[in-house]
């Protein structure tokens, strides 16, 4: 392991070794350290501290980044480069250092650098990152390099034999610390290659294995729960070989059954690291074994006095100090020193004035055979507020969805939650999704899921959709507001059939992208009016070999409109 502070200076790498892959190339550690010194030389004439750093190439960051701390500046790392977020920082960073600029700075053969007294970094020098937290407001949390390379000697210390000199791939972004971490600086220190390319899927992946491989090179792949839940229900996965060393995932709990799903296909479940941008990485867990967390090798754990909730403190290298930090996690400790959390402790709202765990309540509505993920928020109306449930269904809930419908589904789960809940505080309105909607981090944030609840932008409010073998499954209701009812007709509104056909190619689209390219509209047919308010049901069919997407309109038991969607070859 060589030092975050002295990577560029000492001579413990071989200037020949690997830094970064990309398809059939390969950039060596001396066009790497090249690259990053002619920054430095760059930015040390530059007027300005703090530089905000962006871009979507993961090697020219790393060079930036490495090049800004030999420069003695402060890299700030904001999660995106979209110009209100940047203007949210406010006076976070002096001045942009953007894509265009480096790509630029990269491009070209480097002149190799000699080392000099100059070159040396600090130590203690410092990097800004930002969380949104629960709130979605960004905040600012300062960093040293000592830190993040304490991090990297317990990951090296925790998993470096079984890495060995695996290929680093990952799915998720270098600009928040779980992707600076595992795609930067932990593959850095170790002399571990990375992927300059993100894979966003299994073709991807597979594309990426494929040619390591061909190199005789293991991988390791990087990612968060909400893509590896994924993946198992996208075409390649399971032909995804030679089969990684490790996946990692952090960012939230991996669902149990996704776990179950890669330990059968890959002989081991995914290594889940949780932690937070402030603490750094606190434990980690392989459901292979237990559901309880155990701590990092060097970080001391415990629960805090039970009046002031219990909550999860920790004391370790990756803070920077020698205390304890408070989390807002409540954990609850087995004899083996390991913990279950149970939940955030800041999210406790009051609703006909009683005070409710939305955590408690998710915890809840897990323990329910039905439910494979789930997310409460609470909704503010004009005289009152009531709890949102966003649930994602297990592949049995999926089934009794089918089966016995919404409204006996969702009865269920009310009288699940009655066991533990009065009834005045059960959620109101429930939505049932394929996924949680999560940010480029892997975070959900409230006000996505308060999203779901409002109608859309065509319009309707999406109440449930699923997908399993039989294809996908949509319910949604038409308000009583629906412009299209105006003038459609004076005193007998009815939903024209255009905008059916309109809905029905949406959610088409959604599901298979093909149909973005239509040919034709075929064997259309409407049987039935549909008035203000109704639940409608959508049920769609995939001939794949025929291209062909099939749809059918129900208002309860009653076909309203049908048809047949075909798209082009070439999409």
């Amino acid at each position: 392991m060589i030092a975050l502070h002295e990577l560029l200076v000492t001579r413990c790498r071989e200037p020949r070794s690997v830094v970064c892959v990309d398809g059939a190339n390969a950039t060596d550690f001396a066009t790497f350290r090249a690259h990053a010194l002619g920054i430095a030389a760059r930015m040390r004439t530059r007027p300005g501290q703090r530089f905000a750093l962006w871009s979507d190439n993961l090697y020219t960051f790393a060079c930036a980044l490495f090049g800004l701390l030999v420069a003695g500046k402060v890299p700030v790392i904001p999660a995106n480069a979209t110009p209100g977020y940047l203007a949210e920082l406010g006076d976070a960073y002096d001045t942009v250092l953007d894509e265009h600029t480096l790509a630029a700075w990269c491009a070209d053969t480097p002149v190799i650098q000699p080392v000099e007294p100059g070159m040396t970094v600090d130590a203690n020098a410092l990097l800004t990152l930002f969380t949104s937290g629960s709130s979605g407001t960004p905040k600012p949390v300062h960093k040293t390099l000592a830190q993040f390379d304490a991090e990297v000697h317990t990951l090296e210390a925790a998993w470096g034999a079984l890495l060995g000199n695996a290929v680093v791939l990952a799915s998720v972004p270098h600009h928040h610390i779980y992707g600076l971490l595992f795609r930067v600086f932990w593959p850095l220190a170790a002399g571990r290659p990375f992927a300059r390319t993100t894979c966003a899927d299994p073709a991807q992946l597979q594309a990426r294995i494929a040619e390591c491989a061909a190199h005789r090179d293991s991988t390791v792949v990087v990612s968060t729960p909400a893509q590896l839940s994924r993946w198992p229900d996208l075409p390649g996965f399971a032909a995804l070989g030679p089969a990684p060393r490790a996946f990692f995932s952090s960012g939230g709990p991996l669902p149990l059954d996704t776990a179950k799903q890669y330990a059968a296909t890959f002989g081991a479940a995914p290594l889940e690291i949780y932690g937070s941008t402030e603490t750094g990485g606190i434990a980690w867990r392989n459901q292979n074994d237990v559901q309880a967390w155990t701590p990092m090798p060097g970080v001391a754990v415990r629960a805090g006095a039970t009046e002031e909730g219990g909550a999860l403190e920790v004391r370790s290298p990756h803070l920077g100090h020698d205390g304890w930090h408070r989390t807002d996690d409540k954990a609850a400790f087995d004899g083996h020193g390991r913990f279950v959390l149970q939940g955030r402790l800041d999210r406790v709202v009051k609703v006909h004035g009683k005070r409710v765990s939305l955590s408690e309540m998710e915890s809840k509505l897990l323990l329910h055979s039905g439910v494979a993920e789930v997310r409460t928020v609470l909704l503010e109306g004009a005289s009152r507020e009531r709890i949102g449930a966003l649930v994602v269904l297990s592949a049995q809930g999926r089934q009794t969805l089918r089966r016995d419908g919404r409204a006996l589904l969702l009865k269920a789960l009310r009288r699940h939650l009655a066991a533990w809940f009065d009834a005045v505080v059960l959620p109101r309105h429930w939505r049932i999704h394929g996924a949680l909607p999560v940010d480029s981090r892997g975070k959900i944030q409230a006000q996505a899921v308060a999203r779901a609840f409002a109608a859309s932008v065509e319009g309707f409010e999406l109440l449930a959709q699923f997908d399993d073998a039989q294809g996908r499954t949509v319910e949604l209701r038409v308000p009583h507001t629906l412009v299209h009812f105006a003038g459609h007709f004076p005193g007998l509104p009815i939903l024209p059939g255009v905008v059916q056909v309109d809905w029905a190619m949406r959610f088409a689209r959604d599901w298979v992208p093909g149909v973005r390219s239509l040919a034709s509209v075929d064997q259309l047919k409407f049987t039935m009016p549909v008035p203000p308010g109704a639940l409608l049901k959508l049920d769609l069919e995939h001939d794949a070999a025929r291209r062909r997407v099939a749809f059918a309109w129900r208002v309860g038991e009653r076909d309203c409109a049908s048809g047949v969607f075909v798209y082009r070859e070439h999409a």
